[in-house]
């Protein structure tokens, strides 16, 4: 879905486009049928599930960080298409199948940053003449040796979860044709209190969009307070949540979508490289922690703090450009002007002309 366009899409004020002056009649607004809207969401779940357990036994070969990669950026986009099909209260077997699904990503997390930095590190090894190279290959093998641990833990965590299971039982349910209850389900048997008129597909957009775009940017308001890394880190998971639902708007064709999700991407990127460097931070400091490697190789550890304090710098450089980018620029602006038009007339935004 990255690579889709909406060459005919206006700014992200969500402003129409102009009428073609030659035209000889305007077409009538045409709504999508909300049956045919919830079994395309479907299939993106089903296309999203497959993509995920396609990646599996190319991450269980161990060798392969793309695969690694692809299998938790996957994980993720099923994830935010269950929460929409099933919202809050969900049924306790999809929240069986997002646990799983979480599980797995989880497992694989620290595998993932350790391969990101192994090929940062490997740049200034690259080169022919690179200050501190026996810090940096010092830092190699530590993580090396991480990597190394991390992955026989993330696949007896795997083992655990259970990936084929998972995938018949999940598959199962997304083919279930039934569209999905508005406030949650309940088991058989149970009593059920009577339920609201399922929302139309365009409010029930506006509703999952709702709380996950409030949470972004309660976030970003709480990190222009608090600058510490756990914060900034949740902005960009938020970040995460948001794009992935309006990847399925943007599968609408939702006027002013792609503009938003070039901005979303831009974000996430940019904050993805200030996290890798949080991260390789974190890793140094934790081989300096080591009592034996302090004893027996203090110079080197000198000159690995001195990598650690040129770290810091450039992650200040790429905390002041995310606080440019969220406070006060027009494409934040623009964002937040068409997020609140797609909240306040979603049958408008999802209206075809």
């Amino acid at each position: 879905m990255d690579e889709l366009k909406d060459n005919t899409a206006p700014d992200l004020a969500g402003e129409p486009p102009a009428a073609d002056p030659v035209a000889p009649a305007a077409e009538e607004p045409r709504p999508v049928e909300a049956p045919d809207q919830w079994v395309r969401v479907r299939e993106l779940a089903v296309k999203q599930l497959d993509r995920f357990m396609s990646f599996e036994p190319k991450v269980l070969r161990g060798d392969d960080p793309d695969a690694i990669h692809d299998m938790r950026v996957a994980s993720r986009r099923l994830q935010q298409v269950l929460d929409l099909l099933y919202p809050k209260p969900r049924p306790k077997e999809v929240q069986r199948l997002r646990r799983s699904i979480r599980r797995s990503r989880r497992a694989l997390g620290e595998v993932r940053n350790c391969d990101v930095l192994l090929l940062s590190v490997e740049k200034p090894l690259g080169r022919k003449r690179s200050a501190r190279r026996e810090a940096w290959t010092a830092v190699k093998h530590y993580l090396l040796e991480r990597r190394s641990e991390s992955f026989v833990k993330a696949m007896r965590k795997m083992n655990k979860v259970n990936l084929a299971v998972f995938y018949v039982h999940t598959k199962e349910l997304l083919l279930t044709p039934a569209a999905p209850q508005p406030h949650g389900h309940h088991p058989a048997g149970d009593p059920a209190p009577p339920q609201p008129t399922p929302l139309p597909f365009p409010e029930r957009i506006a509703e999952a969009l709702t709380g996950i775009w409030n949470a972004f940017v309660d976030q970003i308001a709480l990190s222009q307070r608090d600058t510490s890394g756990p914060v900034i880190h949740g902005v960009r998971i938020a970040a995460k949540r948001v794009r992935y639902l309006l990847e399925v708007v943007h599968e609408f064709e939702v006027a002013g979508s792609a503009d938003a999700l070039a901005w979303l991407r831009r974000l996430q990127q940019h904050l993805g490289e200030w996290h890798d460097l949080e991260v390789l931070e974190q890793m140094m400091v934790e081989m300096l922690a080591r009592p034996a490697f302090l004893r027996d190789h203090l110079p080197l550890a000198m000159e690995v703090e001195k990598l650690i304090l040129r770290d810091r710098q450039t992650k200040k450089e790429f905390e002041e450009k995310y606080f440019r980018m969220t406070r006060d620029s027009m494409e934040w602006q623009r964002l937040k002007d068409w997020v609140a038009y797609l909240l306040a007339s979603p049958s408008a935004a999802f209206t075809k002309v």
